[in-house]
């Protein structure tokens, strides 16, 4: 498959961009602020990714998910190409009768089988749960 993306540049720093006839992301620099920043849209994308993964996972347990929340967060090399050495992602789980080991497997086959965005990084990746009752 073959994706797709138009970025339109607007001023300064910023752009407009597409994929496909989805809809459209301001891209700007870190200074500029008035966008997500390629490399913060790198991390938000690994996070989506991940969390598409589990929650699909996790409905074929037939766990009882009632809030699910990604944390994410990246360290970055100190010279250029400034690119994630380390990423935690840290997966909230808010619900009852959710199973410890049934969370694991989902997180296993997102991060080795399933999660084309972890799997497209030269990055070190760690992660945690969080069951929370409610």
């Amino acid at each position: 498959m073959t994706i797709q993306a138009h970025l339109k540049w607007t001023d300064g720093l910023q752009f407009v961009a597409r994929t496909g006839q989805g809809p459209a992301v301001v891209i700007d620099s870190s200074d500029g602020g008035s966008g997500v920043s390629p490399m913060q849209m790198v991390l938000l994308g690994v996070a989506g990714c991940t969390a598409i993964d589990v929650i699909m996972i996790m409905k074929k347990k037939r766990a009882n998910i009632q809030r699910f929340e990604v944390n994410v967060t990246g360290d970055t090399a100190e010279s250029y190409p400034k690119r994630y050495t380390h990423i935690h992602i840290e997966y909230v789980l808010y619900g009852s009768d959710i199973k410890p080991k049934g969370v694991e497997q989902a997180i296993e086959l997102s991060e080795k089988k399933f999660c084309s965005a972890m799997a497209s990084m030269n990055a070190e990746f760690e992660h945690s749960y969080r069951i929370v009752k409610d």
